[in-house]
């Protein structure tokens, strides 16, 4: 375990405004270690900014990741500032080292970067009503459509195949068959779940590489906590946790997004049987994602939707489950068994879609003809 950070030392580098009173840390994510420091400003009001330690064991190229997220925001700010927006809150800002990087990187090696502090918006795990479901949808998809003329040469791959199902689901197979962690004899409902669905895993893949599906920029990791939401309108303000932006299919985005949002428990619940797929947050985020991406998207990913959901939420089951029969390298986890209850809220969900998937192709035909 990492000693903890010299806070006074890592504000000193970065170019904050106001004198340094404290840091705490922030119970957010499961990759990267997050903090929000504030400090006095002269006229004795508190500025406050978010920092965070990147896990370069996971993100491998750190200073790829952070052009990325640079080159994006940038986009955006743009975007936002020409439509008469507020850039400050609808968007994040990357506050510079006082040497002019985008980051700092430590005698230790580790990587610091430092983003401005969004006030008066906050981010649920569980959305609290369906309009909040709305405008999570309509933030992920305005994201996607103020990038879709971003030059998506320009990115940098940060976790290459994020999102390959079919490379996920080799994955899986070769830590089943290595069994390093001897917890194969403990899964084997798990494990016969996913081999059961094992011929589906490579649809969306198959789809690109013929293609049939355009890769767009895209966010990789759409969770209703990576929307900040306005305190005041409660509307999608902004879309945070650039890590994952980087090539990719808006069936990925709209997969991951239905997976988190539509779960009716937490996203690590042992008692499955709080756990259910909300077709009410299904259809209202269906709603708002086509209402802002209809004109952007094309009959293919369109009638793919329903599909990437169940896909997307298979996949994530699968990462758990590989992660536990791993030895939890990858998935921060609190308890014995913690990637386990993950990986089974998300079989739960999948049977659950498979059981309602009819219905959820007809909501998508429903929106995608009324907005079209």
């Amino acid at each position: 375990m990492k000693p903890e950070p010299n806070f006074p030392e890592l504000v000193s580098q970065f170019d904050f405004d106001g004198s340094f009173l404290h840091t705490e840390v922030c119970e957010i994510g499961h990759i990267n270690n997050t903090y929000a420091s504030h400090f006095c400003k002269p006229d004795g009001t508190v500025q406050s900014y978010l920092m965070q330690r990147i896990n370069h064991y996971i993100f491998k190229q750190p200073e790829e990741l952070m052009e990325n997220i640079a080159a994006v925001t940038e986009h955006l700010r743009k975007k936002i500032v020409s439509a008469g927006g507020d850039p400050n809150r609808e968007t994040l800002t990357l506050i510079p080292t006082k040497n002019g990087n985008i980051f700092h990187r430590t005698d230790e090696g580790d990587y610091w970067r430092a983003f401005n502090f969004i006030e008066n918006a906050a981010t649920f795990q569980i959305p609290q009503n369906l309009s909040q479901v709305y405008n999570a949808a309509w933030a992920f998809g305005k994201f996607m459509r103020m990038l879709d003329d971003f030059p998506i040469e320009a990115l940098h791959e940060t976790i290459p195949d994020f999102h390959n199902t079919t490379r996920r689901y080799k994955t899986f197979m070769k830590s089943l068959e290595k069994d390093s962690f001897n917890r194969a004899h403990t899964t084997n409902g798990e494990i016969e779940f996913v081999l059961d669905r094992a011929g589906y895993t490579s649809k969306l893949v198959d789809l690109i590489d013929c293609g049939e599906l355009p890769i767009r920029v895209t966010h990789n990791d759409t969770k209703l906590n990576n929307v900040m939401i306005d305190r005041e309108t409660g509307e999608g303000l902004c879309v945070v946790d650039l890590d994952t932006v980087m090539p990719g299919s808006a069936l990925y985005d709209f997969g991951d997004a239905i997976r988190s949002i539509t779960n009716t428990a937490e996203e690590d619940e042992r008692d499955l049987s709080k756990v259910h797929f909300s077709m009410e947050a299904f259809e209202k985020y269906a709603q708002g994602y086509l209402d802002v991406t209809h004109d952007t998207l094309t009959s293919t990913e369109r009638n793919n939707l329903a599909f990437s959901a169940w896909l997307i939420t298979l996949e994530q089951g699968i990462r758990f489950l590989t992660d536990h029969m791993d030895g939890d390298s990858y998935f921060r986890i609190k308890r014995d068994n913690h990637n386990l209850d993950r990986c089974r809220t998300q079989f739960q969900l999948v049977k659950e879609m498979e059981e309602n998937f009819a219905e959820m192709e007809a909501i998508v035909e429903r929106y995608a003809r009324d907005t079209l």
